[in-house]
């Protein structure tokens, strides 16, 4: 019975959650080996691939590997299913990086989508595309940017701005001038969405090049208002950086004020600002003229470069003109900036108050600095989360102006609440902050906090009371009282040998107390005496090394201390054995600075108390300790010398000892001058991320240099204002004709590729007096905007563009005036017939093995098929390992007749490598071998079509009667032919496949190596190490490719040991497809150490393109089989 009820409450549980799971997609992640998947991707209905594509990315979202269903997928980007499209969208951004050449294949259908009616389609093929991120399409990409930042859509100028960044961050420098182009476009649109996306664009790409701010100024101030909270910041930022640059800093602001006070400023100003700030009569509202010099300069020239200045240099030093300042009164940018980012200190988002607070504290006049106050104070005390961020940026406003939250002091009292980071801010900021009116308040608010449970915030409390008491003389007293009855107090608990928390309170005060005398010694003597009392009862070592050090550095104040130190120096003796290390070391300098300056009788005594704190620190355990003493029984040889010590004593100074100068300048405080040490605080601009982590944090820079943005451009007026028009269509309309004109300008001979009969004979009819040549010299002149993207025009087919790229069929022309002509000369080098050292790669196709004695190898001919392009040609040698003779050996095909490959049946692109179909047998038929002896090796040379160039063929080997089946593994460099050609016809061909169609990778080469080993002691000439260079690559080539040696060039100017500039140049044509396949090899690096090799591939098919190239590099690290 009660399993009953115990089944039934199960039952009822899987039926609630079943209830509780209607309507949603939690199935999705049921059955991670769903095989019901591949049917539903190739289903005719909508409704099923959706269900399918929505289980991939579910998997995917669990982390399983689902790329094996990329073809399935990428045919479903055709569909005319939003739904279908956005989820194939999502899965092509995933796994494109990793599948490549498949994700190429549907790049036609992106550009088809671009020209959609729907704008989600448009902005997801844009958004797609950009995300692909492989340079073979960036040019796609940016013209696809380009059109897409005038489409009527806001959404999809938005997906323009954001696909900005991702095309940058492929670094192709040629793309550069296109990408600010576009981002200057979108800047002067007139949706807050847009301008936005576009800020963030700026920041990304070319957060220096304010220039295109300075076109769109007013524009954006206008509309910053209404843009999105997370593109606001970032604006305001672009903003304030393009008013410091083209401006400089505002004669009211704090920031100017804070650098005048290091020049000839008067005291009426600075009775003014004074007055501005404070206006509850307190004497504090002065500026800590140092402290806000350094965050001045932090904010100018970023913290690392500030404290090394100062490291070396006289930290007065100014390098800034003040000449260059602008009012903020006349100025109307200024003015703008101010008025635009006023209503934003109340925003909702707590990071814009920040950066609009921000531009206020830089920029700002003084009178209206504090309108800053209150938002602060407001999401401070409103939002939890971004306390930590707020008083962050507050303690450094209150640490440079401390009277601005003078009168604010309560909002900053400890709540029991708060985490300890919090606390410590607060305290920080009370110590700053404190007045003579709230000083009082304050204190006992300290009281309390050091009574709290947490004892490091009652020791952080104990340090606040120290920085009120220097900042406050007049309370020094009142703080110091305090400071000695709470150590009073602690010492007669007895507690700070055992816990760190509450010895850390002890050391906190002593420290206070050491900062109070420092500021009067003379009326603190009895103070003095008091901790020189208590050393008996102090055990914590950091605490009385402090009360040992003002030991020494206070040994002739007054009458009393001069008399109790051979007393005190004895009792510090007696126990230097049971002492920690730093109290240790105090006592061997205490005992120094009070032997520099006793006099009468105790100077006996205190010599010989050194001797013996000497002696015992020589025999110490630390090795801290010894070299000390060391150290100084070496300085102190004339002190520490009976005879000579009265003798010492009494001579003038000019006479004195070198060892004794030395010794009274290092302990000595007749030399000593009160100096303030330089400010070690780094400080960055409000509301950045470094000045929460307190170091650079990745793309942080700080502001640029006042006034240096020089106004060039003719648009712009006197006060840096555009004149812009408001007509956006007018505007557009001249941008698209200028942009028009930069393609019509050029033509395209694509189409020639395929007929080369008239090439080849061009080729053929060159000069026979400069064929045989050695070595040809030629002047080349390269000019770089030929590789920029302004080919885009020419590099792309009509078919490819003309769906999508309808009145605008181009984009803007980078300016090719910037790019200098170079002429440089170079050397065509003669390797004389390097065919017949050409010996083709053997690959294993049956080991004796598995074929019962019977091996089996094949190489691939150079030899072009005379029954059709498709096929290949393949020497096959058959060797008899074996003891018994073989016969009946043959090659068959077994696969004829039977269907095709899955990537023929899924091939949609226009342009597809696979071979296409035929009625032709795959294998040609192969002379049967009827007896094969032992050892004997006999070869066949057989015809092979493949389906595609990296698809194994599978073929079967008879022998003796039994079937050995084998795969038949194809060789991209054997699918394309030898084109002859000259250099002019190949440079006109290599410059009519740029963009898409080029591919480059590098890699390193070493072959060359063994060859110069071998030649070490015939003390060959150097020319010859270029030479073998030249043939070992020329060789590596040519043994796994068939192709076409064009030339080999080396630089006239090259180093005798560099081989830097060396160039192959390589000719071939596909076989299927009779289109031109070029490749350029160069060469960097020593000739006798490994080279750094780069592979550029240039071919229509940009998928057999690319998988040649992998394959170029993939033997080039090869090492060589030896040639016989």
């Amino acid at each position: 019975m009660f399993n009953q009820f115990g089944a039934t409450a199960e039952t009822l549980s899987k039926a609630s959650t079943l209830v509780f799971r209607i309507g949603t997609d939690a199935h999705l992640y049921d059955d991670p080996d769903d095989v019901s998947i591949a049917p539903l991707l190739d289903s005719r209905f909508d409704s099923e691939k959706c269900e399918a594509l929505k289980r991939l990315l579910a998997l995917i979202a669990q982390g399983f590997e689902v790329s094996s269903f990329f073809p399935q997928v990428v045919k479903n980007v055709a569909s005319q299913s939003l739904e279908v499209k956005k989820l194939v969208y999502l899965y092509l951004l995933h796994y494109a990086q990793k599948r490549p050449n498949e994700a190429l294949l549907s790049i036609n259908y992106f550009q088809k989508d671009l020209g959609d009616p729907n704008p989600l389609v448009r902005a997801w093929a844009l958004r797609t595309m950009a995300g692909i991120r492989l340079h073979v399409i960036a040019p796609l990409v940016l013209v696809a940017a380009g059109k897409c930042a005038r489409d009527p859509s806001v959404y999809v100028r938005k997906c323009a701005a954001n696909a900005l960044p991702k095309l940058h961050d492929l670094r192709l420098e040629d793309n550069t001038v296109g990408i600010e182009e576009i981002i200057g476009i979108l800047l002067n649109d007139s949706s807050p969405c847009v301008v936005g996306a576009a800020a963030a664009a700026f920041s990304s790409v070319c957060p220096n090049n304010l220039s295109l701010i300075g076109r769109n100024y007013k524009r954006l101030c206008e509309v910053l208002p209404d843009v999105e909270e997370w593109g606001k910041i970032v604006l305001i930022g672009i903003l304030l950086r393009y008013v410091v640059a083209r401006h400089g800093l505002v004669k009211e602001s704090i920031m100017f004020s804070l650098h005048g006070t290091e020049n000839s400023r008067s005291e009426k100003d600075c009775s003014d600002t004074n007055s501005a700030l404070d206006d509850n009569g307190d004497s504090n509202g002065l500026y800590e003229s140092e402290l806000t010099n350094a965050v001045s300069r932090c904010y100018i020239e970023g913290p690392a470069e500030y404290l090394s200045r100062l490291s070396f240099m006289n930290k007065d030093s100014s390098e800034f003109n003040y000449a260059r300042f602008t009012s903020g009164k006349n100025n109307d940018d200024v003015k703008i900036l101010l008025q635009c980012t006023s209503p934003l200190l109340w925003s909702n988002n707590s990071a814009v108050v920040l950066a609009a607070a921000g531009v206020h504290w830089i920029m700002a006049p003084t009178e209206d600095l504090k309108r800053i106050i209150k938002p602060l104070l407001f999401v401070l005390r409103s939002s939890n989360a971004s306390k930590y961020v707020v008083l962050c940026n507050i303690q450094v406003f209150a640490k440079a102006i401390p009277s601005l939250f003078s009168r604010y002091f309560e909002d900053f009292f400890i709540c029991s609440s708060d985490s300890y980071q919090i606390k410590a801010l607060k305290l920080d900021i009370l110590a700053y902050i404190a007045t003579d009116s709230s000083i009082s308040f304050i204190l006992k608010e300290f009281q309390d906090y050091i009574r709290d449970p947490d004892r490091r915030f009652a020791a952080d409390t104990v340090a606040g009371i120290g920085i009120c008491a220097q900042r406050l003389p007049e309370m020094a007293n009142a703080c110091l009282e305090f400071l000695l009855a709470l150590t009073r107090q602690q010492l007669m608990t007895g507690e700070f040998g055992s816990v760190d928390t509450e010895a850390d309170i002890l050391i906190q005060a002593i420290m206070s107390i050491k900062s109070i005398i420092q500021l009067d010694p003379p009326s603190h003597e009895k103070v003095i005496i008091q901790l020189v009392r208590s050393l008996t009862s102090i055990k914590v070592p950091a605490a009385r090394a402090m009360v040992v050090w003002m030991v020494g550095e206070y040994n002739s104040l007054g009458d009393l201390i001069p008399r109790m130190l051979a007393t005190v120096l004895k009792y510090l003796a007696g126990c230097f054995a049971s002492e920690e290390v730093e109290t240790k070391l105090q006592i061997c300098n205490t005992a120094v600075k009070v032997l520099l300056g006793a006099k009468g009788n105790d100077l006996l005594t205190i010599k010989m108390v050194l001797i013996y704190v000497l002696e015992l620190a020589k025999c110490d355990l630390n090795y801290d300790v010894r070299d000390r003493a060391h150290f100084l029984k070496k300085l102190l040889s004339t002190y520490l010398d009976s005879q000579c010590l009265e003798e010492e004593t009494n001579r003038p100074g000019q006479h004195k000892d070198s060892s004794r100068l030395l010794a009274e300048n290092l302990f000595g405080k007749q030399n000593k001058s009160i100096s303030h040490e330089p400010i070690d605080h780094r400080f960055y601009l409000p509301g950045s991320l470094s000045q929460i982590v307190l170091h650079a944090a990745p793309g942080y820079e700080p502001l640029p240099k006042p006034c240096s943005l020089r106004c060039d451009d003719p648009e712009m007026d006197e006060n840096g204002d555009p004149y812009v028009t408001d007509d956006e269509d007018s505007a557009s309309e001249s941008l698209d004709e200028e942009i028009a004109s930069s393609y019509s300008s050029q033509h395209s001979n694509v189409d020639s590729s395929g007929t080369d009969g008239s090439e080849e004979a061009g080729s053929a009819s060159e000069d026979d007096d400069n064929s045989h040549q050695l070595i040809q010299f030629s002047d080349e002149r390269k000019n770089g905007a030929s590789q920029s993207a302004s080919d885009f025009g020419e590099l792309l087919s009509n078919r490819a563009l003309e769906s999508w790229l309808d009145d605008q069929p181009g984009f803007s022309k980078p300016n090719t005036s910037e790019h200098s002509q170079v002429r440089t000369s170079s050397a065509r080098i003669s390797i004389g017939d390097i065919g017949g050292q050409v010996r083709p790669k053997s690959y294993p196709l049956l080991d004796p093995v598995n074929g019962n004695g019977l091996r089996v190898d094949y190489s691939f001919s150079s030899e072009i098929s005379s029954i059709s392009p498709l096929f290949i040609c393949i020497e096959v040698s058959f060797k008899n390992c074996s003891k018994e003779t073989m016969s009946d050996i043959t090659l068959v095909d077994e696969e004829s007749g039977k269907g095709k490959d899955s990537v023929e049946q899924s091939s949609f692109s226009d342009e597809s490598s696979t071979i296409p179909q035929s009625n032709e047998p795959n294998l040609v038929s192969v002379e049967e071998i009827t007896s094969l002896d032992p050892g004997q090796t006999m070869t066949r040379s057989i015809q092979v079509r493949f389906h595609h160039h990296l698809l194994p063929l599978k073929l079967a080997i008879y022998c003796n009667g039994k079937r050995h089946p084998i795969k038949l593994r194809p060789d991209i460099g054997y699918f394309v032919k030898a084109l002859p050609m000259d250099v002019e016809v190949f440079t006109n061909k290599e410059s009519q496949l740029r963009g898409m169609f080029e591919c480059v990778r590098r890699c390193t080469f070493t072959d060359h190596i063994k060859e110069l080993d071998k030649d070490k002691g015939d003390n060959s000439l150097v020319e010859d190490k270029f030479l073998v260079i030249c043939r070992s690559l020329a060789l590596k080539m040519l043994s796994n490719a068939n192709l076409h040696l064009v030339s080999v060039d080396l630089p006239v100017a090259a180093k005798l040991d560099d081989a830097t500039g060396l160039c192959l140049r390589f000719s071939s044509k596909i076989l299927s497809t009779s289109a031109p396949c070029l490749i350029t090899i160069t060469v960097e690096g020593r000739c006798s150490e490994p080279l750094e090799m780069s592979v550029k591939v240039n071919c229509e098919e940009t998928v057999f393109g690319l998988n040649l190239l992998n394959r170029i590099v993939n033997f080039s690290v090869e090492p060589s089989h030896p040639h016989v």
